[in-house]
This record gives C-alpha cells, sequence and structure tokens, in this order.
C-alpha cells in the first residue's frame, strides 16, 4: 500500500491558493484516502531537492529525499530508524534486472501455443516496456477547495483508471521552474521506467496529457478500490537544510538486501 501511495503522490501533486511569493521552497499538504485511516502526505520542494513525507494516524510512515545536485534518492523509515540510499548508478543498475527479466518473460510467451501467447500478452500489455501514456477527456467542471477545476476521465487501453480535476498551475501562483526538480527525478528514474518518462503531471509546468494542467483531486481505482487524493493546503516557505538529510543515528541498508540486512550506523 506504502508502495502504491508513493506512486499516487508522484502521479497527483496537487496545489492551493495560499502563494506567499518571498520565500523559494513550496509546501505542498495531501489527504489521501483509501477504504481505511487517511494518510497526510506533505512535500517539500526546492529548486534540486525535494522531500515526500506519508504520516498515518500512529505517526510518519515513511520519508524519501530526493537530491537532485547529488543524483541521490534516500528512502527513510522513522519508526524502524533505517534509510536506504539509491544512486543513479543503482538505479540504472535495477532498470537493466528489470529489463533482463522482461526479456526472459517475452521469451517464455513465445513458446507458448498462439492463443495462450496472445492471452498472456494482453494480460500484460501495459504493465512494462513502452506503456501507452494514459488519455483524459474533459466531463465538464468540479468545485474542490476553494477554486473551481476542471474535470477529466483517465483512462488507459480503453479502460477508466479514474478520474482528475485540474487548475492551470499560473492560477495558483506556480511556474514551471518550481517543478524542474520533479524533471529531475523522472529522469533519474528513466532507467528503471522508461515507459513513465514524461507521464508525469506538471513536472515543468506543462499540461497534464491534454487537462488544463495542475491536479487539485484525483481518484483513481485499483482492483475496484478508490484511491482519492485531495489538496489540504500548499504555499511558499523556506526549508532548513536539515529536512533534506538523513537523520544522525539511523541505520543504513542495503539496497540489495531488503530481506532484513542488518545494515551500519550512519
Amino acid at each position: 500500500m506504502v508502495r502504491f501511495l508513493t506512486v499516487a503522490v508522484v502521479f497527483s501533486l496537487l496545489a492551493a491558493p495560499t502563494i506567499v511569493q518571498a520565500a523559494e521552497g513550496i509546501l505542498i499538504t495531501q489527504r489521501v484516502t483509501s477504504g481505511g485511516p487517511p494518510i497526510t502526505i506533505q512535500v517539500q520542494i526546492e529548486p534540486t531537492r525535494m522531500r515526500t513525507e506519508m504520516a498515518g494516524p500512529n505517526g510518519a510512515l515513511q520519508t524519501m529525499i530526493f537530491d537532485g545536485g547529488k543524483q541521490v534518492l534516500y528512502i527513510v523509515d522513522p519508526a524502524r530508524k533505517t534509510y536506504m540510499e539509491m544512486t543513479k548508478a543503482d538505479a540504472d543498475r535495477m532498470g537493466a534486472q528489470i529489463q533482463g527479466a522482461m526479456a526472459q518473460m517475452q521469451a517464455q510467451l513465445e513458446k507458448l501455443p498462439p492463443a495462450q501467447r496472445a492471452q498472456m500478452e494482453k494480460m500484460l500489455k501495459g504493465r512494462g516496456g513502452a506503456a501507452a501514456a494514459p488519455q483524459y477527456t474533459r466531463t465538464g467542471s468540479d468545485k474542490v477547495g476553494r477554486w473551481t477545476c476542471d474535470k477529466y476521465d483517465m483512462t488507459l487501453n480503453g479502460q477508466k483508471l479514474g478520474e482528475v480535476c485540474s487548475v492551470n498551475p499560473t492560477a495558483l501562483g506556480f511556474g514551471a521552474k518550481d517543478f524542474e526538480v520533479m524533471g529531475q527525478m523522472a529522469a533519474f528514474y528513466s532507467g528503471m521506467a522508461p515507459q513513465m518518462t514524461g507521464q508525469l503531471p506538471a513536472v515543468s509546468g506543462m499540461p497534464l496529457g491534454g487537462t488544463s494542467g495542475f491536479p487539485v483531486k484525483t481518484v483513481m481505482t485499483l482492483q475496484g478500490q478508490n484511491t482519492t487524493t485531495e489538496v489540504v493546503e500548499a504555499g511558499r516557505q523556506t526549508f532548513a537544510d536539515s529536512l533534506f538529510v538523513v537523520p544522525a543515528g539511523f541505520t543504513k541498508q542495503d539496497m540489495t538486501d531488503l530481506m532484513g540486512g542488518r545494515g551500519t550506523q550512519r
């Protein structure tokens, strides 16, 4: 669930109208509901780094820190006081492993009878390789928070995935440069998921797949379960450098030993 919500956060970054132009950073707070207690997500964005923190009713669940200058992603577990460090080389290496596994899968599919192979390829369509970009069809307008947004149906390969309500980011006081770090993060992940490159919303202030721009509410449906992500607060702030580093005393875990590696203390 945390991994799914992490994707949802990247996919549906939201905004609100409380803007103070003096500060360099942007704080975005979101509420995510998916059948259980809501999860609060705070995203702190600066020109070359960003921090995403997920918190449930009992406290922090996960923190992700991306440093575009160093090209490093930190995945922090506050409860266990552990963290993992992923470099661009790590991401590219994992991407090569994923592509290798996909090639092996394709080789196995070639050995199946034609009818069974066609059925398996249909099931796997859109899950890897050159996946199609989602399509958006405007269905009208809606009211989210304090502003009116354009509402769209989101589909992939003819199947409805959910709904998006978006506004022009300039109406909120945000510009292209405010989200350049998202473009850096997309490039960081490009080796692992090349099909996602260029599909993240508003990473450069550009419209989201033909919508009016910046999502303020997203409802995604997965296996019959709706996950709703909606803005509750946003604005400009100045952040302390300490927010973008791993806390002292946390234990580093090896990216290649996720199944209980002992790690070393930072």
